[in-house]
């Protein structure tokens, strides 16, 4: 026997190995297709189990992450009376509700007064403050000698105030002092008390100290005339970011002088936010 005829008797041996092989895939395949399927009886407890069965139902758990909610008072308050506790049950932290008797030291006499705390989320001021009611309170013999003390101090004007007076003031030392006049340099003039949140480290907290002890006089602002200063002088101010500068300058090449403050209002730049933030800076 030669090579060619095992090569020959090879090449047909294999041919049909590869025929047989997709005759047995293919067979059951058909025999499967034109099988007719077997209807399913149940019996009828099965049945009556499949008709009356109801998914389950997975319980909704609160996600760490949900909004934290805040719960109205069983009853009404005298927000004089309540404890951390009592402020805690509301849906306040531990450190809110010592910073609400903070607040109430001396009393709390209306729902103003309730409202100027604003360590109490709006979400839950509106839940109680209806709420509340104030009865007379007459303060105690230690909480007339405090308010006498405090009152002996007295109240510094923040745009003219210099360093010695806001030292006077308690709760203010050198570094709040020194970073208030720097701020007040930088702005030309404090117009509320809330910029004093600008000052470096400084806090809510430490800003509701300082209301009792402090005013404004928008008077003593230093302000920018709008149609005579460049934009190098406008740089110099906090508020004036170039956006803020180009366009004062265009305007006032395209149109001439300013003849009212609004005039600004024409740029698409200074959005109605910006422009209140600047407009007690300026002048013509």
């Amino acid at each position: 026997m030669n090579n060619a005829d095992f090569s020959k008797r090879s090449r047909r041996a294999i041919l049909i190995f590869v025929v047989l092989l997709i005759v047995f895939a293919i067979i059951p395949r058909i025999i499967i297709y034109y099988t007719p399927e077997k209807p399913i009886h149940f019996s009828w407890k099965e049945k009556e189990i499949i008709i009356n069965f109801k998914p389950v139902e997975q319980k909704q758990w609160k996600s760490k992450f949900n909004k934290k909610s805040y719960k109205i008072p069983p009853k009404k308050f005298d927000p004089n009376t309540y404890s951390v506790t009592d402020w805690m049950n509301l849906g306040l932290s531990q450190k809110q509700a010592e910073a609400v008797l903070k607040f109430g030291k001396y009393g709390f006499k209306s729902k103003e007064d309730l409202k100027r705390v604003f360590v109490i989320p709006k979400e839950l001021m509106m839940k109680i403050i209806d709420s509340t009611f104030y009865p007379i309170r007459i303060p105690s013999k230690m909480e007339f000698t405090e308010i006498k003390n405090e009152q002996k101090i007295k109240i510094i004007e923040l745009n003219s105030a210099s360093e010695e007076d806001l030292m006077s003031i308690k709760g203010i030392g050198p570094f709040f002092a020194k970073n208030i006049l720097k701020r007040r340099d930088q702005l030309g003039g404090y117009i509320n008390i809330e910029q004093l949140l600008e000052v470096w480290k400084m806090t809510p907290e430490k800003i509701e100290e300082l209301k009792s002890y402090i005013q404004i006089d928008p008077l003593n602002i230093k302000k920018l005339n709008i149609n005579m200063l460049n934009a190098e002088d406008f740089k110099k101010h906090p508020y004036f970011t170039w956006n803020i500068i180009n366009a004062i300058v265009k305007l006032r090449n395209q149109h001439g002088p300013f003849k009212s403050i609004n005039d600004l209002k024409i740029s698409v730049v200074l959005t109605d936010e910006l422009f209140l933030k600047i407009k007690p800076y300026l002048t013509l």
